[in-house]
Formats: structure tokens, sequence, C-alpha cells
């Protein structure tokens, strides 16, 4: 196992120099072939999850595990915050082994993902891991701070492992399809975005959905936010975002439907944007660009976007707490 992380961290410090990894476009063929790597013993790639209060970790088991949609691609283990949350994501999941603490999986993974559902666990949980060269994918949100996500990437790229984190809502199919019909729509004025944003969740407050709500405006329309602000009367909740263009942006936070919707002001008319077709019979693109990853140390989004992500949503808080507009820190 040993020897396929030198060789893994080999081949990235080397693409790394040329800054190839972060310019690596977005999108992967879904023809992709997935044979079983020839890197560890065995051919097989393990994957260790740190998490497992979050109902992601058995749907990333029953993905690998279960449903087997990467030959040669498994979940061995699982650490969770109660050995409940632990034995649930086992069973359902159809993960083999638990551990009692995190760094026991160090010398037994190909592979890592991070899965807490509060974002200020993530990064202290990934440092051991990506000191020992074990590609690491960080679920949604990335981190909770700016300056700790900032150190954590530098760390990384000075040891050499490749690390991504997105939202699912983001990367996929559906969002890549509709950033392509717009880069054909000329002038967009306005955008509305539905979906859950809970500005008190216990779990960072509009860290913990915001992530759905803000990546796939950014992947669409850009990163250049320019200031944000936060509308509130206690029962009902919105954002403006303002673009450097002077683009707005308003997301509303649903608060008796479960989904995401975004429309825009076009000289045409108000528009609903929505995918060209159907893309069910895929493999979803945030899994198929994870395992890319894990394989090949190709990360596929920059970190420039995974830390301007943050920014936007460490300046939501801030106007969650001031009530005025706040600038969106680069």
């Amino acid at each position: 196992m040993m020897g396929a992380k030198i060789s893994r961290r080999s081949f990235v410090e080397k693409v790394g120099k040329t800054g190839a990894l972060s310019m690596m476009p977005f999108l992967i063929p879904h023809e992709f072939s997935f044979q079983p790597t020839t890197s560890t013993k065995d051919g097989i790639v393990r994957i260790g999850i740190i998490g497992a209060e979050n109902s992601h970790t058995r749907g990333f088991g029953k993905i690998f595990n279960i449903d087997k949609k990467f030959p040669g691609v498994e979940v061995k283990y699982v650490w969770g915050e109660t050995e409940a949350f632990a034995k649930d994501a086992m069973k359902r999941g159809g993960i083999p082994n638990m551990v009692k603490h995190p760094r026991e999986m160090l010398d037994k993974i190909d592979a890592l993902i991070v899965d807490h559902r509060h974002g200020k666990f993530h990064l202290n949980a990934a440092i051991p891991f990506i000191k020992r060269g074990i590609p690491t994918f960080i679920d949604k949100p990335f981190c909770y701070r700016l300056e700790a996500g900032k150190k954590f990437l530098a760390l990384a790229k000075e040891v050499g492992t490749p690390v991504t984190s997105f939202s699912s809502i983001a990367h996929s199919y559906e969002t890549f399809d509709i950033k392509r019909q717009v880069a054909s729509m000329g002038e967009i004025n306005q955008i509305v975005r539905y979906g859950p944003m809970k500005l008190d969740s216990e779990y960072g407050g509009v860290f913990f959905y915001g992530a759905h709500m803000i990546q796939p405006l950014m992947y669409i329309f850009g990163d250049d936010i320019k200031k944000v602000r936060i509308n509130d009367n206690g029962k009902n909740s919105s954002a403006s975002l303002i673009y450097e263009n002077g683009m707005l942006a308003t997301l509303i936070s649903s608060t008796q439907n479960y989904g995401w919707e975004t429309h825009i002001e076009t000289k045409d008319g108000i528009l609903k944007l929505k995918a060209t077709k159907d893309y069910k019979g895929k493999i979803s693109k945030n899994y198929l660009d994870m395992v890319t990853m894990f394989k090949t140390g190709v990360e596929p989004r920059s970190y420039n976007s995974i830390l301007r992500g943050v920014s936007v949503l460490e300046s939501l808080e801030r106007s969650v707490n001031s009530g005025q507009w706040e600038d969106v820190i680069k």
C-alpha cells in the first residue's frame, strides 16, 4: 500500500509543478474507463470515510459497495461521530469495518472522504491523511473559515496530495449543461435561485445548505461576486449577491419545498434554467470526478474556486450578524 501512495504522490508533484492540476477542465467524458488501478497490490482502491452522521456516508457505501458503480473501488472503513452512526452507515452502506479513531485508517486506505455535517471539523480531520499522500475528497462545505482553507490547501500543494471539494448539486452534468446554454444567451441582468438555506442551522448556519445555493451560480455565472447581503424577517429569508459587472443574484430560502431552481431575466423574458436532456442514466458527475482524482491525481476544481466559495459563505454569515452589505474577501 505504501508503494501505491509514493507512486501517486510522485505523479502529482510532477504535474503540480506545471500548474496543470488546477487548470484541468471540469468536464471528464462519461465514457472514461474505470479499470482497477494497478498501483495497489490487488487492484482495489480502498476508501475510508470520516464522519457518519450525514446520510451521504451510507450513500457513498451504496454507490461503491452495494451498487458497485466503480469496479475496483470500495469503501472499506468508516469512523462515526458515535458508534450508532457508524454502525448505521455500515449496515445501510455495506461498509465492512469501523474504526474507533480515524488515524487507524492511515495505513489501510488509498483514498479518503471527509463527511461531517459541520464544516468546522473537516480540515483537521483530513490533515494527517494529506500529509501521508492520501487523495482526499471533502464534502460540502469545504471548511468553515477562509484562512484555515488557505493554509490547508497550501499544505496539500506543498506535500503534493490531490484534494477537492464541491457541492453535488453544483458539480453535475445538469449544471454544466446549463452553463453551456447561458454562454450563448447574451446579457443577463438578474438571477433568482430557490432552495433551502437555513440561517440558524446548528451545522454552521448558512454554510450548511448555502454551498448548494451559491456553487451552481458560481459554476454557471463566474466567481466574481463583489458583495452580499442577507434579508431576514424571522420567518423567511433571502440573500442578495452583486457581481462585479452589476448583475444581481437573489437567493430565496424555500421553507415548504425541498429542491433547487434558478430563473434569469433576459430580453426574451423570465426563463427557468434547466438541462436540455435527462442525465439520470449516467453515473453522477460528482462521483465520477471524485474517483478520477483518486485514481489519477487530477483535481477537478481549482483551489481558487474552492476558496472563493468559502469566502462568499463567510461573507453571508457576516451579513446574517450585521444585517448589512458585506464585501467578499479575495
